[in-house]
């Protein structure tokens, strides 16, 4: 019998996973990880609910724990758009990352920094939009990630959220020590997102870095730093040519900027107005957002793991270098659960930024199972390139071979595997 079972769901450009951890009396504990899609996807409501609905016939209306793993929209619609559906489904506890609670202080600061920082991008958003000027600009794209298009946001979502948890609400901590699963003997652990705040805004690798990523990190900010130092924005080649940009002079008075850029080493301070404009802003505050991800891993019988990685960045994966719990008398690190991982929820749709090499996918060496949410034809119409990123499904396709398989979201699953199911609503695999 399988210790655990892996559904992914197969609604679009987002993450919804349901988790199964088998226990001797029949009746798994089961786990729901994130629930939103992308905005701009067809029938959005109609897919959430569709994704609850099969959710609540598979566990008979019961979730052991709900996870929300950070404030992006396309890990947190649903829980807006299928509130219907939610409605018939009881959940015993709740849990968020640290940087979600209000009652830290350091949660707070990084909170008023994005919520300023969304203000602004709401009103650079407006202002273009109100020029008429056809095509809108990067940073309204990737303020889609808050819904701020939308009559609901993220924040809307995690309220919806913590009105589940019934007073068992939880914050977590890479320090706190990992859970014990009931009538299992599975363990959960938290390995992000980290504390020091400084490692939350390693958002890439630097040149020190570079036998850690599966791509140079730098190489695509250098050559926008040098278009960005020409005379023109409207040059050919100017990445974002013809945009409402924030004022140098507001960019130092912003708390965001400050921390962010005009405290940062030499290398990433350019001063041009375009760099530190809207776009720049709204991608500095999506890829922060995405270093906030609530990161766990589940330990099945103290052997293998299940990584479930959310949207990790480069300094919450360095994070797990330094983590380490006492579990009866061992020594439980970072390192060993990678290591010890047999399945891998990818981290970002598989972008370019958001798995690491040396300290990641090569550590697996055990690994069985590479799920990645993705939808690459979406992404190519929001401008957001090629997912997931090829050298990263390369990697896990080597990594997995002989053992098992790299299964996306927008592809058919392989065929005649017994441990692999799918439909045209999810995929599942078992562990």
């Amino acid at each position: 019998m399988a210790r655990a079972t892996v559904r992914t769901y197969r609604h679009g450009l987002g993450d919804c996973h349901l988790v199964s951890l088998h226990r001797a009396d029949g009746q798994p504990y089961y786990i729901l990880i994130d629930c939103g899609v992308i905005l701009g996807t067809p029938d959005a409501k109609a897919k959430m609910t569709s994704v609850i609905e099969n959710v609540r016939d598979e566990t008979s209306n019961h979730i052991d724990l709900l996870v929300a793993t950070h404030e992006h929209w396309d890990h947190l619609s649903g829980f807006v758009q299928a509130a219907d559906a939610f409605s018939g489904l009881s959940v015993d506890h709740v849990w968020m990352a640290w940087t979600e609670n209000p009652a830290d202080p350091d949660a707070m600061k990084l909170l008023a920094d994005r919520q300023h920082a969304l203000a602004m991008l709401r009103d650079a958003s407006l202002r273009v939009q109100s020029t008429g000027s056809g095509e809108l600009p990067l940073f309204h794209s990737l303020t889609e990630f808050f819904g701020t298009a939308t009559r609901t946001t993220t924040s809307d979502a995690l309220k919806a959220v913590r009105g589940m948890a019934n007073g068992a609400l939880r914050y977590c901590d890479p320090a706190d020590d990992p859970t014990a699963v009931p009538g299992t003997d599975a363990r959960i652990y938290v390995l992000g997102p980290p504390r020091n705040v400084a490692l939350l805004k390693r958002l890439k690798a630097g040149k020190a870095d570079k036998d850690q990523t599966y791509e140079q990190a730098l190489a695509g900010f250098a050559a926008g730093a040098g278009t960005a130092l020409s005379p023109s924005d409207t040059e050919a080649g100017a990445p974002f040519s013809g945009i409402d940009g924030l004022s140098l002079d507001a960019a130092r008075n912003t708390p965001f900027f400050q921390k962010n850029y005009f405290s940062a080493p030499d290398w990433r301070r350019i001063d041009t107005d375009w760099l530190m404009g809207a776009d720049a802003l709204a991608i500095a505050l999506d890829n922060l957002i995405n270093n906030t991800s609530l990161v766990l891993a589940v330990e099945l019988g103290q052997r293998d793991v299940l990584l479930f990685a959310a949207d990790a960045q480069f300094g919450n994966w360095l994070s797990w270098q330094d983590c380490r719990w006492n579990i009866d008398g061992d020594t439980v690190t970072g390192p060993d659960l990678i290591a010890r991982t047999v399945l891998y929820k990818v981290s970002h749709h598989g972008s370019s930024n958001a798995t690491m090499k040396a300290d990641g996918v090569e550590r697996m060496t055990a690994l069985q199972a590479a799920i990645i949410p993705v939808d690459h034809d979406m992404a190519v119409k929001k401008g957001w390139g090629k997912l997931p990123f090829g050298a990263i499904e390369q990697a896990l396709k080597d990594g997995t071979s002989g053992r098992g398989w790299v299964l996306r979201t927008d592809q058919a699953a392989p065929v005649g595997e017994p441990r692999v199911r799918s439909t045209d609503l999810y995929v599942e695999v078992d562990v």
